[in-house]
């Protein structure tokens, strides 16, 4: 089963996009996305909604985890 780190890892490189430009659009340091994708930290429901924006996937895709 896939976390939400790794469905946001997943759709990021589906779309050709680094961790900086993720970053950028989704106003969060590089490390941050960094530690999301790696499980060692949870986004917040307001992030994980920006990040369900920037990356065309629907929030509860990434809740389902």
């Amino acid at each position: 089963m896939n976390t939400i780190g790794q469905t946001i890892k997943n759709a990021r490189e589906m779309l050709n996009m680094s961790q900086e430009e993720l970053a950028q659009k989704v106003r969060v340091g590089t490390q941050t996305i960094e530690k999301y994708e790696s499980g060692e930290q949870i986004p917040s429901n307001q992030t994980l909604l920006k990040i369900s924006t920037v990356l065309e996937l629907p929030a509860v895709e990434l809740l389902q985890q």
